[in-house]
């Protein structure tokens, strides 16, 4: 079952934090890395592990920085069991939150032409994200307990931006005759 005190992102926390711990700032650099999967604001990776810590689902250990001390979060025993309930929940579709679909939502509006040329520029942010895809996959060789599991999200993130290709390709198509 899920707790109430514990979001999607609560989840995503715990999860990154995973088996050798992580501080707020990695978390963050995690996150951004991935970029595709980075839907929470900044301050919410600082925010977010010590509330969880807080709750006792994780522990605040310090550890020694570049310039200062920081906050290394490790699982604890109650977190581990959060997850494990969670794992066991339904799985439903996630809202989607998408500039590209929003862009095709008010081409009536704005004009097709310029979204058009908006959609056409989305190319190179694709290419952005297939690189960082790449070094995703290149990290994950390094993480033989979790190679397997992080190559499918990765195979699943290629999808949807093949996905996003085909989008493009269909805005630059001109519309087939009534």
């Amino acid at each position: 079952m899920s707790r109430p005190e514990l979001t999607l992102f609560s989840y995503e926390v715990m999860g990154l934090v995973g088996e050798t711990g992580a501080g707020p700032h990695d978390l963050l650099q995690m996150a951004r890395r991935g970029r595709i999967l980075d839907w929470a604001g900044e301050s919410q990776y600082y925010v977010e592990p010590k509330r969880l810590a807080k709750l006792g689902y994780l522990e605040a250990q310090p550890a020694p920085g570049r310039t200062r001390a920081r906050t290394v979060y490790t699982l604890t025993d109650r977190g581990r069991e959060a997850l494990r309930e969670w794992a066991r929940t339904p799985v439903t579709v996630t809202p989607l939150k998408s500039e590209p679909l929003l862009r095709l939502l008010i081409a009536d509006l704005v004009g097709e032409e310029a979204t058009r040329e908006a959609l056409a520029t989305l190319r190179a942010d694709l290419a952005d994200l297939q690189e960082r895809l790449d070094a995703s996959d290149a990290a994950a060789e390094t993480l033989p307990h979790r190679a397997h599991n992080l190559q499918l999200v990765n195979r699943f993130l290629r999808g949807f931006l093949e996905l996003h290709e085909e989008l493009i390709d269909g805005v630059s198509a001109p519309p087939a005759p009534d």
